[in-house]
């Protein structure tokens, strides 16, 4: 009884230090020790104890996810834990507008093989070839967008 009881003790402990120390290494151990309890408790007990045990290390379990989670961010040194607030801003200004240069005329500011820069409306933007090699200063066409490039293409000659 008593190496059950150590073990959902030291999985609760276990459950507890895994907000402060990250990587999920002590809440797995941790789990492991009340599954450990519970099947300690079913060989010892039978399936009626080991029943309540499992029922035990259940209650147990879900307390201290709620004191993890409910409780302890609402005190003040578990509001130094947890994140409040949301950042909205961008490392960096989006590339361009979609409808702004799709469509564009526009010329390679550098050997574009397949990638490289080209000015478009006086802009310069990263640029990715879809026709493949396109010497510098070769007149090019915004075909669409890329995440955080424009693909270009050399118009057709008509």
């Amino acid at each position: 009884m008593n190496t059950i009881i150590l073990l959902f003790v030291a999985g609760l402990v276990l459950l507890g230090l895994e907000v402060f120390v990250p990587g999920g290494v002590l809440g797995v151990i941790g789990g492991l020790a009340m599954l450990g309890g519970c099947a300690l408790a079913f060989h010892d007990f039978g399936p009626g104890g080991g029943l309540i045990a499992s029922v035990v290390g259940a209650v147990l379990l879900g307390g201290m996810l709620y004191a993890e989670f409910a409780w302890l961010p609402r005190t003040r040194f578990g509001g130094k834990l947890f994140l409040r607030r949301a950042i909205h801003s961008k490392s960096q200004p989006p590339v361009a507008e979609a409808e702004s240069v799709v469509g564009q005329i526009g010329e390679a500011a550098t050997t574009l093989a397949p990638s490289g820069y080209v000015l478009v409306g006086g802009r310069r933007y990263e640029a990715f070839s879809q026709s493949g090699l396109i010497a510098r200063g070769t007149t090019v066409k915004v075909v669409s967008m890329d995440n955080f490039r424009i693909v270009v293409s050399q118009p057709k000659e008509t």
